[in-house]
């Protein structure tokens, strides 16, 4: 794991990368350690807005996940929010090696207007997004299914979007949300 503030401090643009998006508060760093089941890869926190750098979490040497600052709940100065914002744009618009970004959302605040442009961007940028509606174990299973099911009316004409129902504390979509990464970091046959 290592932290940069910068995007032109990142690895060597080589491999395949998933990065992982979200407001400061949507789960990011549980959902990371439930994927990877170890329960301190990324550092969770009561706090939001812990994660003011790319941070790259290297799976081998060929894939790794990147945890990117959150968006628009943590307190910090506009000066560092700007900042993130920045690299933000420049390390998703400029590495080859992204093969996704899943996007974390709060399943009781789904598609905030931060979130909406992040997938305005994803697709003018041809850029696939799998949508973890996270905290899914806050709602009872109808309500859930209720919001599942309206995000997923309202992307459906977004092409290369996928939505889910997640819980870190539950384990709920763990699977489902693993397919995804492996289809997206896959190695070529003969590379692994």
């Amino acid at each position: 794991m290592f932290s940069i503030p910068d995007p032109q401090q990142a690895p060597p643009d080589a491999g395949y990368e998933v990065a992982f998006a979200g407001r400061s508060n949507a789960g990011k760093s549980s959902a990371l350690n439930a994927l990877t089941q170890r329960k301190s890869l990324a550092r969770t926190s009561k706090t939001p807005g812990r994660t003011q750098h790319l941070v790259f979490f290297e799976l081998d040497g060929e894939r790794r996940l990147v945890d990117l600052p959150g968006y628009g709940y943590a307190k910090v100065p506009e000066k560092v929010r700007r900042h993130w914002g920045l690299a933000m744009e420049a390390y998703l618009s400029g590495r080859k090696s992204l093969r996704g970004l899943v996007l974390m959302m709060d399943v009781r605040h789904p598609l905030t207007d931060f979130d909406k442009q992040m997938l305005q961007w994803c697709q003018h940028a041809g850029m696939p997004v799998h949508i973890l509606l996270t905290k899914a174990d806050k709602l009872k299973r109808g309500p859930a299914m209720s919001t599942l099911l309206k995000v997923q009316k309202t992307l459906a004409q977004q092409h290369n979007v996928s939505v889910q129902l997640f819980s870190a504390l539950k384990h709920t979509g763990v699977e489902q949300a693993r397919e995804v990464l492996d289809s997206w970091l896959a190695l070529p046959a003969g590379k692994d």
